[in-house]
């Protein structure tokens, strides 16, 4: 038995020693929340969910090229890398949809804003709708608690990454929406960056190792 355990740790030191384990990180803090934010999400329309553990925050090894600071999304995998120094990243999971399908490349926060308001669009309302023409912001708003939008050539994407009120969804593709993260991982990821942070979306079936299985390369930045 002892002999057991001790096989045991040394396997975990070595894994440890190699980089190969992933540090999951505790729930998001509070500590960056307005009092607003504390009110609101005392209060929410719908229930907590279980995120499968590959989905969660964690703290992974990185070994693409881009510089610390830099969002990178992975749509095939349903991840968002916060890219840390030391080929690190915090990863957390994602939800995308049709919408964050259609636009990749290299882009920059151009705005941010707190509990957004929803406008949906025409094909969401065709597809989806009737909904109302504005959606105040709030919890019970699908945009959640925070949105992150993208810029490129000094144009509007129509790209986002925001909050959700379905976290049941972490980890999936449903068939409308940008990038969604939990109100609590997209309050986090909002305190780290600010407008003009970089953010790459990588091209679909682009792997993270920086094979670019797709026949187009991400777009460059002007």
């Amino acid at each position: 038995m002892a002999m057991a355990i001790r096989a045991i740790a040394f396997l975990i030191i070595g894994l440890m020693l190699g980089g190969c384990m992933q540090e999951t990180l505790e729930p998001a803090s509070e500590a960056g929340w307005t009092a607003r934010d504390k009110q609101l999400m005392a209060n929410l329309p719908y229930a907590q969910v279980d995120i499968p553990v590959q989905f969660r925050r964690q703290i992974v090894e990185y070994d693409r090229k881009e510089a610390p600071g830099t969002v990178v999304v992975d749509e095939d995998h349903k991840f968002l890398y916060y890219v840390l120094p030391s080929g690190k990243a915090i990863r957390y999971g994602i939800t995308v949809g049709e919408e964050a399908q259609a636009w990749s490349g290299i882009a920059k926060i151009g705005r941010m804003q707190e509990w957004p308001p929803w406008i949906p669009t025409p094909g969401e309302q065709a597809r989806l709708g009737p909904f109302p023409a504005y959606v105040t912001g709030g919890p019970q708003n699908p945009m959640g608690a925070r949105a992150l939008y993208l810029y490129s050539n000094g144009k509007d994407t129509l790209y986002r990454i925001h909050g959700t009120n379905q976290p049941e969804y972490i980890g999936q593709a449903i068939s409308s929406g940008c990038i969604r993260m939990t109100n609590e991982n997209v309050m986090d990821l909002y305190n780290k960056v600010h407008v003009g942070t970089i953010v790459v979306v990588l091209k679909p079936k682009t792997d993270l190792g920086g094979q670019q299985v797709a026949s187009e390369p991400v777009s460059p930045l002007n």
